[in-house]
């Protein structure tokens, strides 16, 4: 949908936005944003933030674009400074870094970037297990390295169409990485707050049975207080020499306890495209061929940018406009 605001509006007739820190999505297309909303850049600013509403006359800000790159959205850091706050659109999927319970409690609502990446993320799961399985990236630096004129020893990798696929969390991205990997062959469970009786797949209660049932383990769940650290030592004993690919957030997993079942090879592979203190990295997986890294990037295409910027956008608008939002969570 096209633009249609004046190309140079004046800032001070547009509804007011906080942002404590800008999203990528805000980055990208902040020509086009700044059509619509006059958005008040706290990060540029050396101030706190009441120091900061203060200076710009906005303690009657109503509406922040939030991110989980900025700070925790609490009583203490930020609503307790604002007043006059009823809404918080966030750009991504998870909302683990918003106190949910409080903005309840306030009466603001929150909303998120539903299913807009779910597509995305899916691809990027099969990706990394197709990676991680074929050894792709493994393939490719023994290539690079000028290996395979000396030697062509290069490991087997292992048929898709034979694993046993469990994955945490069949919601919107897990069940399209389940429809994906069906298409494979791939024999699929999974575990869920709930069993969802219109799906094929055989369920399980809880995380440990389904790793005992399984080569992979694909990780789709949000991050919550219960899926800290899910992934836990007892779990990765129960999935011996099997695979974790990761595209839900990195503290679902026991990082350390990762990293030592990798290098004490009692796991088969992993591929990560999140981890526990991003962008900070172990050290210890980098040397490791049987582990497949990407930067936090499931998500991010040029058709998935371009589809959040118009849900964002269109959250806003509704908000300003009195209307229900796209995708309200609280």
């Amino acid at each position: 949908m096209a633009d249609t605001k004046p190309s140079n509006p004046n800032p001070k007739t547009l509804p007011k936005v906080l942002l404590l820190e800008p999203p990528p999505i805000y980055l990208h297309y902040e020509s086009q944003f700044s059509l619509h909303f006059n958005f008040l850049k706290h990060y540029n600013s050396p101030l706190s933030l009441p120091e900061f509403l203060a200076e710009v006359n906005a303690n009657d800000v109503s509406a922040i674009l939030a991110t989980t790159l900025g700070p925790p959205i609490t009583a203490s850091t930020v609503l307790d400074h604002l007043p006059s706050l009823r809404c918080i659109v966030t750009s991504s999927i998870g909302v683990d870094f918003i106190d949910l319970d409080e903005c309840r409690r306030r009466n603001i609502t929150v909303a998120n970037a539903a299913d807009v990446f779910s597509a995305d993320c899916a691809d990027s799961a099969v990706a990394l297990l197709i990676d991680v399985c074929r050894k792709v990236s493994n393939g490719d630096r023994f290539v690079r390295s000028g290996n395979w004129s000396v030697s062509a020893d290069f490991p087997l990798g292992h048929q898709l169409g034979r694993l046993n696929i469990g994955i945490v969390g069949l919601g919107s991205i897990g069940s399209r990485v389940a429809k994906r990997l069906a298409a494979f062959n791939c024999s699929i469970s999974y575990t869920s707050r709930k069993q969802k009786p219109s799906v094929p797949y055989s369920f399980y209660p809880d995380v440990y049975e389904l790793a005992e049932n399984s080569n992979v383990l694909v990780l789709c769940c949000p991050l919550t207080d219960e899926t800290r650290h899910m992934i836990s030592k007892e779990v990765l004993l129960a999935l011996g020499k099997g695979v974790i690919i990761n595209v839900s957030r990195g503290s679902v997993v026991d990082e350390k306890e990762l990293v030592r079942f990798l290098l004490e090879d009692h796991i088969a592979g992993v591929g990560l495209d999140v981890f526990e203190n991003e962008p900070s990295v172990p050290k210890e997986l980098f040397a490791l061929d049987n582990v497949v890294l990407s930067p936090h990037i499931a998500a991010s295409t040029d058709e998935a940018f371009h589809d959040l910027y118009e849900h964002v956008k269109a959250n806003l608008q509704a908000f300003f406009s009195n209307k229900p939002l796209h995708s309200p969570i609280v």
